[in-house]
């Protein structure tokens, strides 16, 4: 098997699986108790919320523990905007941003929020002069993502945070959960007040995230309850996961940069290789992440490329993993000037810093003859065979 979809999920690596084992069978004392199993789950929590701060150049108190990206972009966007609710009603997004980003913001606009959708040039990024542009004197919000999760392009975030800068009330988030060994946000010193991560997304198990909110930022919490992470997030904490999670994350940044070079080295093999096709199209911008491809075959659905390649044991995928099974089209590709025909064709290879160039072979000697098979079909339709 030659995995090539980390962007949607990643394999737990085998050292934090261990740990979060161990933790489960030996420290399995609910953190809030006050007994001494209590008291030491609840120590190896405060230990994995330092360290995850330490990690990020972050304060302890600036890290809350959630169940992963969906969780924390609803978070960061209804929590705000209930938070500043008497400071006006509108919110700032990209066209392109994760469906936990666009259906939530879709649902405050039934609840009488008004949102504005910036639009994305042809490397897949917005124009910080736009967003200037759309602020008003009730803007409470600004969304916009680190890393697309569908074509790899990287916002121009501390062009954001400069514009932003004029506008200090406003609150800055960031869907980050792609971000992780690919990019820097630097969080201490950057205008960003609220980030997302998510655990499998760098080899943590699934269920697990943690969200950044600068110290003097407020959002309302979504979950009432015991008061959990100091209530902002109620519900008994997943100290087993959450001390993983912080593990993985060590792990994610260490050597980083000769992981983007291993990664960008893989990824030109796929590019050069892949614009030898004629009926291949590459849709990943230039400067885009390291770890993300994204291309279609002309008229030939992604899906379909999808299935082929699966069969000979390449997992690639098409869309964001929340929508491929909807089989709804990239938005980002389409927000790029792309038809909707060309939408339909997206396949998406995600690298993770386990893939090696063995694995790029295999892709190579699988691809071949599932294009000249497609392709075949694709030429007899337009002939009219």
């Amino acid at each position: 098997m030659i995995y090539l979809d980390n962007a949607a999920t990643t394999q737990v690596d085998g050292s934090v699986l261990s740990s979060y084992m161990d933790i489960s069978t030996q420290l399995f004392g609910n953190p809030s108790s006050l007994h001494k199993l209590g008291e030491m789950s609840s120590g190896l929590l405060n230990q994995s919320r330092k360290q995850i701060a330490d990690l990020m150049n972050v304060y302890p108190e600036e890290i809350y523990f959630t169940s992963g990206g969906t969780e924390g972009d609803n978070w960061a966007i209804k929590g705000t905007a209930f938070e500043k609710e008497s400071f006006g009603k509108h919110l700032i997004t990209s066209a392109i941003e994760h469906p936990a980003v666009l259906k939530t913001m879709a649902q405050l606009e039934q609840m009488g929020w008004d949102v504005t959708y910036l639009p994305i040039n042809q490397e897949g990024v917005i124009n910080p002069s736009d967003l200037k542009a759309s602020i008003r004197p009730d803007t409470v919000l600004v969304s916009i993502m680190a890393v697309n999760n569908e074509m790899g392009s990287i916002q121009p975030l501390k062009a954001i945070g400069d514009v932003l800068k004029d506008y200090p009330t406003i609150h800055f988030h960031v869907d980050a959960v792609q971000s992780v060994g690919i990019m820097d946000l630097d969080l201490n010193h950057s205008r960003i007040d609220l980030a997302v991560f998510s655990g499998h997304k760098f080899h943590a198990p699934k269920g697990t995230g943690f969200m950044y909110i600068k110290k003097g930022r407020k959002i309302q919490p979504l979950l009432s309850g015991g008061g959990q992470e100091k209530g902002g997030r109620s519900g008994t904490e997943n100290v087993p996961g959450n001390a993983a999670m912080a593990k993985a994350l060590r792990l994610a940044l260490e050597n980083t940069e000769e992981k983007k070079q291993h990664l960008s080295h893989l990824k030109d093999q796929l590019v050069n290789y892949l614009t030898g096709f004629d009926k291949v199209s590459l849709f990943s911008p230039k400067g885009s992440s390291p770890h993300i491809i994204c291309f279609g075959m002309k008229q030939i659905k992604g899906e379909v490329v999808v299935h082929a390649l699966e069969k000979e044991g390449i997992y690639v995928s098409t869309t964001s993993a929340c929508s491929s099974k909807r089989k709804e089209q990239t938005h980002s590709i389409m927000g790029m000037g792309y038809a909707k025909e060309d939408a339909e064709t997206v396949v998406r290879i995600s690298l993770g810093y386990q893939n090696n160039l063995n694995d790029i072979e295999a892709f190579k000697q699988a691809f071949a003859p599932i294009y000249q098979q497609l392709a075949s079909i694709y030429t007899d339709h337009t002939l009219g065979n």
